[in-house]
């Protein structure tokens, strides 16, 4: 059998609850698991401050999607019996008609995801779980506001990051004056 990544659309917020529908769909669907894999929702750990607190939480790097690893879909009108046809066609239906499902991307006839861009979501995964990342993903310029430290309530601007220690030099003003400040990625937030 060929097993092959597909992306499905889901309802925005609504991508564990879809997982759990399919999987439960998949074993009451009388010999369907054999024909499914894996069901992956891309999520990553992030760091963040709530209320002077480190918080480690996790964030959808593909909200409203998940990735499916199933019998390759694809109907080849001159390889496939009808035995095939029938069951490439019944797997499509068993996911497309879960709830908060909106459809595979590709419409009736998916297109499979190469299984490199699978291995780098998974590498992207397994990096967060290892060194979550700050929430908030900054660029020089951008305009902030500090959450946490001696200043707290401070707004600033981006001057520099140094992604590989988690910290950010801002520029706020003291006393009129634009003054360099090195701080955790975690103490800020965009404006």
């Amino acid at each position: 059998m060929n097993f092959k990544w597909y992306i499905v659309h889901t309802y925005s917020g609504f991508e564990e609850k879809v997982k759990s529908l399919l999987e439960q769909r998949i074993k009451s669907a009388d010999g369907m698991e054999q024909y499914f894999k894996e069901i992956l929702i891309p999520t990553e750990k992030v760091l963040e401050l709530i209320k002077g607190e480190r918080v480690t939480s996790s964030r959808k790097f593909y909200p409203g999607y998940i990735l499916i690893h199933c019998l390759e879909l694809h109907i080849d009108e001159e390889k496939d019996d009808e035995e095939t046809k029938r069951l490439k066609k019944a797997i499509w239906h068993l996911v497309r008609r879960t709830p908060k499902v909106t459809g595979f991307v590709g419409g009736q006839d998916p297109l499979p995801i190469p299984q490199e861009e699978v291995e780098k979501i998974k590498e992207r995964m397994e990096e967060g779980e290892k060194r979550p990342k700050p929430k908030f993903i900054f660029r020089k310029g951008d305009h902030i506001k500090i959450v946490d430290g001696p200043f707290t309530n401070f707004t600033g601007r981006i001057d520099e990051i140094f992604p590989e220690r988690g910290k950010v030099r801002v520029l706020i003003s003291i006393f009129g004056r634009e003054t360099p400040v090195e701080l955790d990625a975690i103490q800020l937030s965009k404006i």
